[in-house]
């Protein structure tokens, strides 16, 4: 058996976003004209910026004992409660969630410039599928690079804001299907229709609820969900690209729980960590592992 090599990735291109500082169990961020301070327990280290740049911050996370739960304060208030981010042509609304996020993953990036590699190097359309497609950033950069995409996540509010992304990013004419619904049972509906995808995106949460209250936990799920999703892969796939966030895990659990999935395909598998550096130290911050797999 291979021992797979742990990759460090970390976007270099992005203008409207920028890790400024972190330490103290927090980061100091850029998003757009704005700066954030929002909890990073992974921080161990002493903040480099002096105080008064982190206490000029626009918005400050105030985190509870509950693992999602805090509230936003507002030592500079926001002009509006949205305001408009872009990557490389992909427009979006961002906005300070109660669960502490932005509407968009920076970390991400290195992602999205991969997966439009992907797509971009062939010559046909393929369709892809996005699970857990959250505010439709990776579906947009997907759909923008040739892909028919169908964009899954059990929020409509969410959904909701994806298909504005959609509008502000001028690509109302690209083929994006969006659908309301528990990720699981879509996968399951698809592989009884015999529906198949040539791509595939995923980002599950470490717990979660669907449409109908179906609750999601990944250790207990994410095996049948990867087992359904081979049943809706298509006979020459391109790619599968799985993030995970906030989990107690390593690379190596996605890299080994996709393994047998990819055994019978020509293609390379690797591993490794999301990551971003900051502006004030070149300390990298690690924020998600990942797996992805892409054809020979």
């Amino acid at each position: 058996m291979n021992t797979p090599n742990i990759q460090l990735l970390f976007p270099t291109t992005w203008i409207d976003y920028q890790l400024l500082d972190s330490g103290d169990g927090q980061k100091l961020e850029r998003y757009g004209k704005y700066t954030f301070v929002r909890p990073t327990p992974q921080a161990v280290w002493a903040p480099k910026l002096k105080k008064d740049r982190w206490n000029s911050a626009n918005g400050i996370f105030k985190p509870e004992k509950q693992e999602s739960g805090g509230n936003w304060v507002y030592p500079k208030p926001l002009e509006h409660d949205t305001w408009i981010m872009q990557y490389k042509g992909i427009k979006f609304n961002a906005f300070t969630a109660n669960s502490r996020h932005m509407g968009v993953f920076p970390e991400q990036a290195s992602h999205w410039d991969w997966i439009t590699h992907q797509i971009e190097s062939l010559k046909h359309p393929i369709h892809v599928l996005n699970l857990f497609g959250y505010t439709g950033i990776a579906t947009l950069i997907a759909a923008k690079a040739g892909a028919q995409v169908t964009h899954v996540d059990a929020s409509k509010k969410i959904v909701q804001i994806a298909q504005q992304n959609q509008v502000l990013s001028g690509l109302e004419n690209k083929p994006i299907r969006w659908i309301v619904d528990d990720v699981f049972k879509f996968v399951q509906r698809e592989a009884r229709r015999n529906v198949q995808y040539d791509g595939l995106i995923l980002d599950p949460p470490k717990f979660g609820r669907g449409t109908k209250g179906e609750v999601w936990e990944f250790f207990k799920l994410m095996p049948a969900l990867l087992s359904s999703c081979k049943q809706i892969l298509s006979r020459s796939p391109k790619f599968i690209v799985i993030t995970a966030y906030a989990i107690q895990s390593s690379a190596l659990s996605l890299y080994y729980g996709l393994e047998p999935f990819t055994q019978s395909l020509r293609g390379e598998l690797s591993c490794g960590e999301l990551a971003l550096r900051e502006e004030s130290a070149g300390r990298i911050l690690s924020m998600a592992i990942f797996t992805r797999w892409k054809t020979n």
